[in-house]
């Protein structure tokens, strides 16, 4: 595992800010004249966006790719693997794609799935929340820039536990 770059600055994303994000990006995405055939979200945190992208762009067509990268906070893989079950990547063939995920950090992620449609399908965008200047990818549509560790509503909790303490992961 390698330690990402944290900065001790922390923005803390609300679900009611979560939800104007997603719409206020869909927008723009929207005014770009993108309409894709296929969202494809980054398992786990693209799966958030790619569900309010799909709504607020009409599109019936998602996907989802299941990415293990980071290890815990500020940790990570040495490089980003695709897990099972991997899509098809047919099911794009000639689509226009949009991948979504939460944030473009170091962007690995994003290039490994990026990389994986890049010869099958007929265009593949990107739309994150969050992206950090020094992020492989350069997203297509960004909510905001930052340099800050992110707080997303849905990570900064820990595991639900069974009655009598138990993980239910575990």
């Amino acid at each position: 595992m390698r330690p990402v770059s944290e900065t001790p600055v922390r923005e803390n994303l609300s679900y009611e800010r979560f939800g104007d994000a997603v719409r206020d990006l869909a927008q723009v995405i929207a005014d770009d004249g993108y309409e894709p055939d296929v969202v494809l979200s980054i398992a786990r945190g693209g799966v958030f966006v790619a569900g309010g992208l799909a709504y607020a762009l009409d599109c019936k067509n998602i996907h989802l790719v299941n990415v293990e990268f980071y290890t815990g906070v500020g940790t990570t893989l040495e490089m980003p693997v695709m897990l099972a079950p991997v899509p098809n990547v047919i099911d794009f063939s000639d689509k226009k794609v949009l991948i979504t995920d939460d944030v473009a950090d170091t962007g690995k992620t994003l290039k490994l799935v990026r990389d994986f449609c890049l010869d099958a399908v007929a265009e593949v965008r990107s739309a994150v929340i969050y992206e950090k200047s020094h992020s492989l990818v350069k997203c297509e549509y960004v909510w905001k820039r930052t340099e800050d560790w992110i707080n997303f509503p849905w990570s900064v909790q820990p595991p639900v536990v069974r009655r009598g303490g138990q993980v239910l992961d575990a």
